[in-house]
């Protein structure tokens, strides 16, 4: 095996290497597939200021490939490293890899970088082992939706209550003064059915510090409790939380804040049984009002939606 710097003059050879790796790693969906007219020009840039080499077996046929670009601010980014499957598991993707670097390194390289797809796992495993490691996500949204969820999220207001299954006041008490972060001016009130209600600023924008409240409740009170809240005028979200562990969780658009796995928006729709079980709610009551749906539009405003919801658990709005 040979590894040698190219030259314009294997521009045939190059491009019959970079059109079979894109045949085995595709572009994401989405996403047009690059002409080689626009990769030659890249590939011309990296042959005069940056590493450009070829791997050719015994009969001078190229298979393999690896392009760095030129160092800025002592980092090379290394654009592509392929090699044909023929030639595999023979050490061939290391040795095209070293050239570059050795080459990079004397130009003033500090640092090489790459990208890889997120559905490439084997490559990214790869990559981890020579200890490449993840500095950055970079991230795509559908023009479409994004212009619909933009749309569909008003920076609307946001409103939460959390409330404890207790007729313990001062237990309730001691454990919201050593809540960090400090709530600004709780408002707590106890309701006749059971229930203390915690109303404050703080947990209004901060889902995390909602969700920290209502399980820290929970756990040192062994009771149940509901946080329940409106997020940005729009949706509606509750939790459920038995001896300090997070049992159900309910989200009325579940991918309103961006898309999910089917799986995740399945776990975001309330559980009627368990609702009925832990609050003394009519079951069929609840299985009518805590549908999901894919827009908001579809669903009663979101304060209406939170007061009925609340109502049907014998909260207090």
């Amino acid at each position: 095996m040979t590894i040698r710097r190219a030259t314009e003059a294997d521009e045939a050879a190059l491009r019959e290497l970079w059109e079979e790796f894109g045949r085995e790693v595709p572009e994401p969906p989405g996403y047009e597939p690059e002409t080689w007219e626009d990769e030659w020009a890249d590939v011309r840039r990296d042959l005069a200021g940056g590493a450009v080499y070829l791997a050719e077996d015994e009969d001078g046929a190229a298979v393999g490939v690896a392009r760095a670009s030129e160092p800025r601010n002592a980092c090379s980014h290394i654009h592509l490293v392929h090699v044909s499957p023929r030639a595999r598991r023979r050490g061939v993707a290391k040795a095209l890899l070293h050239e570059c670097t050795r080459d990079m390194r004397e130009r003033g390289a500090r640092l090489m970088s790459l990208h890889v797809l997120t559905s490439n796992a084997p490559a990214h495993l790869v990559w981890s082992r020579l200890g490449f490691r993840d500095v950055a996500s970079y991230m795509a949204a559908p023009v479409d939706a994004l212009e619909r969820r933009l749309v569909e999220q008003p920076s609307g207001e946001s409103r939460a209550a959390t409330y404890v299954q207790s007729d313990d006041r001062p237990s309730v008490d001691r454990a919201l003064a050593q809540f960090i972060p400090r709530l600004e001016d709780p408002d707590v009130r106890e309701a006749s059915n059971g229930w203390i209600r915690i109303v404050d600023r703080v947990k209004d924008e901060d889902r995390a510090a909602q969700a920290r409240l209502a399980r820290e409740l929970s756990e040192r009170l062994g009771a149940v409790v509901v946080a329940l809240a409106v997020e940005q005028a729009a949706v509606v979200r509750f939790q459920l939380y038995e001896r300090g562990r997070m049992v159900d969780e309910y989200l009325s658009v579940p991918s309103f804040y961006g898309e999910l796995p089917k799986g995740d928006e399945l776990a975001l729709a309330a559980n009627p049984t368990l609702v009925s079980r832990l609050t003394g709610a009519d079951r069929e009551e609840v299985r009518r009002l805590a549908r999901t749906a894919s827009s908001t539009a579809e669903l009663p405003p979101a304060t209406e939606l939170y007061e009925r919801l609340a109502r049907v658990m014998g909260l207090e709005p």
